[in-house]
């Protein structure tokens, strides 16, 4: 069970009070929330402080939702911490459940399960677990469908490894009588994922 420090804290990004301010005050003023919320949440983790979760587990978000934001540089999503519990930490690699609500308080409204990885505390030969598959699901946003990226399988990598990553092209050919057509090519084109040592950097070789 999670003590009193594994708690929700939800953040509402509008605030009655900026209403009739400028651009440049409300940003001040979400900046000014913003660091304050910040210091709430690290008060716990001071020394000296009660663990909020046994040994072999971790205070983890069990719920998030996306909130889209116009601030200065343009819209921004910013995702919000819901609901919080301790749990326990997988000595394995594993592909875990997490929850993410889209479009909330809306007709809208709809919630994927984009997966994450564990962390498993004790790992070998400078191995880490790491998404090795990636899915996508359709859901209904105010301008039409829009993709959602889903994790779907997680293994034991090196710091810098290869994912698959297909991209679909139309290629046009020509069938035995001389006719032309258009057909669907799925190519695995990859993708480079991971982080290296400070200068050096994840690429392609």
């Amino acid at each position: 069970m999670c003590r009193s420090h594994c708690i929700s804290q939800r953040i509402n990004s509008y605030q009655p009070g900026l209403r009739g301010l400028s651009r440049h005050s409300s940003m001040l003023d979400f900046l000014r929330t913003k660091k304050l919320q910040d210091r709430q949440m690290e008060s716990p983790l001071l020394s000296g402080a009660e663990r909020s979760c046994p040994l072999d587990s971790l205070c983890e978000p069990t719920r998030v939702h996306l909130e889209r934001l116009l601030l200065l540089e343009g819209f921004q999503e910013v995702e919000v911490i819901e609901t919080c519990q301790c749990n326990t930490s997988p000595k394995e690699c594993l592909r875990l459940p997490a929850l993410k609500t889209f479009f909330p308080d809306s007709p809208l409204e709809f919630t994927v399960d984009v997966g994450k990885c564990s962390n498993p505390s004790h790992v070998e030969d400078g191995l880490f677990c790491a998404p090795t598959k990636f899915d996508s699901v359709l859901i209904k946003s105010p301008n039409g469908a829009e993709v959602v990226q889903t994790l779907e399988n997680c293994e034991m990598k090196e710091p810098c490894y290869r994912i698959s990553y297909v991209e679909y092209y139309y290629e046009i050919i020509y069938n035995s009588a001389g006719d032309r057509e258009e057909r669907l090519k799925e190519i695995d084109v990859g993708r480079c994922l991971g982080s290296c040592s400070i200068g050096n950097r994840c690429l392609l070789r």
